[in-house]
C-alpha cells in the first residue's frame, strides 16, 4: 500500500503518524470546525465560498488569524498535498480541519488555530444519478438550533447517531429534524423539496448547515426561473412533495427516489445536476 500524506500545521507527514496529544482541544472538546471541498479540473470548486464560510465560522467561535486561511493558503497547501499523494488529474475530496491550539480545560489558554489538511481520491459513482436515494427520517434525537448550528463544527454527535441509524436500517441517507420537529438537513447534505412548482429548503434559522452547495443550488435554480423559498418545513411534506434532493460540496446534487412507499420525480434535480457541471460565477470585465 502506498503511503498517504497529510499536512499537519504546515508539515507534510504520513497520515498514520501520531500527531495529537491527549491535550488536543479538537479531540477533547470538539473545539474547532472543518471544510470539505471538491478538487476538480485542476482547482477547488467554489473555493471563495468555502473560505468565506470558514473565516466567518472561525470568527464566530473566537479563533484568531482567520484571515490567514485565505484562497491562496488553501489552494497552495491542497495542491502540494495532491501532488505528494500522486492525485493530479483526479477528482479529490479535500478536508481542512481547524482547531483551537493550546491547552486549558473549558477555558482555553490560547485562541491560536492549528490545522490538519487531508486529501482523498474520489472514485466514480453514478448510482445516485441513475437510481436515486432511499431515505429515512431520523427522530431519536433532534438537532438544537442557534447561531452555532450553521457552522461545520467538530462536535458531530447528532450526525454520528444518525449515521448509526442509517446503517442499521440500510438507508442511503437519513433526514434530521430540528428541536421543534421540522426538517433540518440530511446526514451529510442540505435538503431541497420541490412542491407545487416552488423549491423549498430549510432556512438557516431552522438549524441547518450553511452549505456551499446549498448556496450554489439556490443561485442556479433562480437562474432557471425556479422560485426558491427558505422556510420552516414540516416532515409531512415528504408525503406530498414532487421531488426531494440532497446537496453537498463533494457530491453535488443527489436526487431522492423514495421515502417509505412514496416515490419522487427527478426533473428539477436532473436540470440542476447538469447545470452544475458547467456552472461558474462570471467575473465582471475590468474597466480600461
Amino acid at each position: 500500500m502506498p503511503t498517504n500524506y497529510i499536512n499537519f500545521n504546515g508539515s507534510v507527514v504520513p497520515e498514520d503518524q501520531e500527531i495529537f496529544s491527549i491535550e488536543n482541544r479538537g479531540f477533547r472538546y470538539g473545539d474547532g470546525l472543518f471544510e470539505t471541498m471538491l478538487y476538480k479540473d485542476g482547482d477547488i470548486r467554489f473555493l471563495n465560498f468555502h473560505v468565506e464560510r470558514l473565516q466567518k465560522g472561525m470568527e464566530l467561535i473566537h479563533l484568531d488569524d482567520a484571515n490567514l486561511f485565505d484562497e491562496f493558503f488553501i489552494r497552495s497547501r491542497s495542491e502540494e498535498l495532491i501532488r505528494k499523494n500522486n492525485m493530479l488529474g483526479q477528482q479529490v475530496r479535500i478536508r481542512l480541519i481547524v482547531f483551537r491550539s493550546g491547552g486549558g480545560l473549558y477555558s482555553p489558554t490560547s485562541n491560536k488555530p492549528g490545522f490538519v489538511l487531508q486529501v482523498q481520491r474520489i472514485e466514480p459513482n453514478l448510482r445516485d444519478k441513475k437510481v436515486g436515494l432511499i431515505v429515512g427520517l431520523y427522530s431519536e434525537f433532534k438537532k438544537p438550533y442557534s447561531d452555532l448550528s450553521k457552522i461545520k463544527s467538530l462536535n458531530a454527535q447528532i450526525y454520528v447517531l444518525a449515521g448509526i441509524y442509517k446503517k442499521k436500517m440500510a438507508f442511503d441517507d437519513v433526514l434530521i429534524l430540528n428541536q421543534e420537529g421540522y426538517l433540518c438537513e440530511s446526514l451529510i447534505s442540505n435538503i431541497f423539496v420541490y412542491y407545487e412548482k416552488v423549491l423549498y429548503t430549510p432556512a438557516l434559522s431552522e438549524g441547518c448547515i450553511e452549505g456551499v452547495m446549498r448556496r450554489v443550488v439556490m443561485d442556479m435554480a433562480q437562474d432557471e426561473g425556479i422560485e426558491v423559498v427558505e422556510a420552516q418545513i414540516s416532515p409531512e411534506i415528504m408525503k406530498r412533495a414532487d421531488e426531494i434532493f440532497c446537496t453537498n460540496a463533494v457530491q453535488g446534487v443527489q436526487w431522492v427516489m423514495g421515502y417509505k412507499q412514496k416515490r419522487y420525480f427527478n426533473k428539477i434535480s436532473r436540470i440542476l445536476q447538469e447545470k452544475l457541471q458547467h456552472w461558474n460565477y462570471d467575473v465582471s470585465d475590468e474597466q480600461d
